[in-house]
């Protein structure tokens, strides 16, 4: 039955009149009328019309085929749109073939399957390999660009919002491919994407990862700062993964500026607010869009190993390698490299080296992006210049690209 036929349904037995009783009032065949009912014949204006006076529905049943209209029309858009799209020779067989897959969601629902391809990708980020990962991207994106350029109302916002969590897995993506200048171009897109859908929750989600990764990319800490001290005021005293992940990049960002007080006050904040989110969220550890409490004590564990609070960063790195699953090897080797840091600055040169170099050579290969090599970088520069001659600074150094 589609929203039509439950309004019509709705009036018709809130006036207590069977099928052949509207039918008769309205003049139409009673038939007719439980066949557009039950969806499975389309609604006419005359029709919406006709029955409303029938039903003294006060122009609800107008207004609903109006909707309904509206509706396919933007779907036959769309399908119109994917079909020239999935035909085109120049885009490639694999955007033909999302092309199609797209157009069939379109016409069932389009934002609905958007939202659980954008769920995907949050695992997917995690699992595949960066080129698989970059050519679905491209397939997707390709695809979402013409739907939206098709739609609009609410199903755009809703195309627009798929379309700004996209582009933050590909500004991720560049910055663990070392192409930073790329990705702060993919940050900027997304905030843009999230600005026009209105959404709130996405315009803070778009903003949090591009502070989360400003501390990995290149950018100077201080203005990074300065952007996540901007975008703070949307989190509005609401707990969400987006909220925590803004706190947790603002905090990374004050350690690597220096100042060493205001970021430990913002992890306590961090802490205070991750206690508030629910349990699907704290629960979903294997996706990007979920905020697992190991992501707290990660956050801990930078924040302390860069202030020197070794006692402090050494039981935050317990905590969160406890809690991190085996299928994130990268992230807990980042947490090690944060111990081996703390091992030089605590005078223990010989053992953080050997520690990191350890850790690097039991990552796989496929691992070793650009914000591994960032969190390496920072081992080297705890080295005092007096422990620099030793062999394995120099191995390291040359391993990290320093």
């Amino acid at each position: 039955m589609d929203d039509f036929g439950v309004t019509l349904r709705r009036h018709r037995k809130t006036a207590s009149m069977s099928l052949r009783d509207l039918g008769e009032a309205a003049n139409l065949d009673w038939s007719y009328l439980s066949q557009v009912e039950r969806g499975v014949r389309k609604p006419t204006e005359s029709l919406a019309a006709a029955c409303d006076r029938a039903l003294d529905a006060g122009g609800a049943l107008i207004a609903a085929w109006q909707q309904q209209a509206g509706t396919d029309m933007r779907r036959r858009t769309i399908l119109g749109a994917m079909s020239a799209l999935a035909g085109a020779a120049a885009v490639g067989p694999h955007i033909n073939m999302e092309a199609l897959r797209h157009g069939l969601g379109a016409a069932v629902g389009g934002v609905d399957e958007w939202q659980r391809i954008v769920a995907d990708y949050g695992v997917d980020f995690y699992r595949l390999p960066a080129d698989t990962l970059a050519e679905q991207l491209t397939a997707d994106l390709t695809v979402l660009q013409h739907q939206i350029a098709a739609a609009d109302g609410t199903q755009r916002a809703g195309l627009l919002r798929a379309a700004a969590h996209l582009s933050v897995i590909v500004a991720l993506g560049l910055v663990a491919a070392g192409q930073g200048w790329q990705a702060r171009r993919w940050w900027a897109s997304a905030q843009r994407v999230a600005d026009e859908s209105g959404d709130r929750g996405t315009m803070l989600l778009s903003r949090a990862w591009d502070v989360v990764n400003g501390s990995y990319d290149g950018r100077d800490p201080h203005a990074v700062v300065e952007a996540s001290a901007e975008a703070l005021p949307l989190i509005g005293g609401r707990a969400s993964s987006a909220a925590c992940g803004l706190l947790a990049g603002h905090a990374q960002a004050l350690a690597l500026a220096g100042r060493h007080t205001e970021a430990a006050a913002t992890v306590r904040q961090l802490s205070d607010l991750a206690e508030r989110l629910p349990a699907s969220v704290t629960g979903d550890v294997e996706s990007l869009w979920g905020w697992p409490a190991h992501r707290v004590h990660h956050t801990a564990s930078w924040v302390y190993t860069h202030a020197g609070r070794l006692r402090e960063a050494e039981q935050a790195q317990d905590a969160a390698l406890s809690m991190y699953p085996a299928s994130q090897a990268r992230l807990r080797a980042q947490v090690e490299l944060h111990r081996a840091a703390c091992l030089i600055r605590s005078g223990h040169v010989p053992d953080g080296l050997r520690h990191a170099a350890g850790q690097l050579d039991r990552l796989p290969a496929e691992h070793h992006n650009g914000l591994l090599r960032t969190v390496a970088r920072h081992v080297v520069d705890a080295v005092p210049e007096a422990e620099r001659r030793r062999p394995a600074y120099g191995e390291l150094t040359a391993r990290v690209g320093v």
